[in-house]
């Protein structure tokens, strides 16, 4: 069985995201979509209340959970017993970045890492642009699932 393991804070969940998981259930088997704590960044969503929303974008579909993690990404991946590693890619920057990251977790565990271009439409489309839509009272229903309804007052 191929099990891809999908690692993010996800703070918010985007449009993006979801296109990243649902074309790499072409791929695999299943896949895990890992909610880790980064600790480069500050949350602003609660970690529980990201994990509810991406269960109930997915909620239809088996072949894909939810969990939370912290530390190695390459540790949760041997914990959930995982054959690869899935990362969509929008730029030239985020490739550089997420090969270097593939090329360590490789030479650490041996896990590949497959990489998904993100489709066109969702190339601007980013966690931290929608977080900073969402804080400043804007409409972010265009780049969130149809599933995610976020009140913004419960998080000001």
């Amino acid at each position: 069985m191929k099990i891809a393991i999908f690692p993010g804070s996800f703070d918010p969940f985007t449009v993006g995201h979801e296109d990243v998981v649902r074309r790499g259930l072409s791929l695999f088997d299943k896949v895990i979509i890992a909610v880790g704590y980064n600790s480069n960044k500050k949350d602003f969503f609660p970690l529980e209340d990201r994990m509810k929303w991406i269960r109930d974008v997915f909620v239809d579909d088996e072949r894909v959970s939810v969990e939370k993690y912290e530390g190695l990404t390459v540790d949760f991946a041997k914990e959930v017993g995982c054959t690869h590693i899935l990362r969509g890619i929008r730029t030239a920057a985020d490739f550089e970045y997420e090969r270097a990251i593939a090329q360590v977790n490789k030479a650490m565990s041996g896990f590949d890492s497959v990489f998904l271009l993100t489709t066109p439409e969702h190339t601007p489309v980013n966690s931290s642009i929608v977080r900073d839509i969402v804080k400043h009272g804007g409409d972010a229903g265009q780049f969130l699932p149809k599933a995610i309804q976020i009140n913004i007052q419960k998080y000001l």
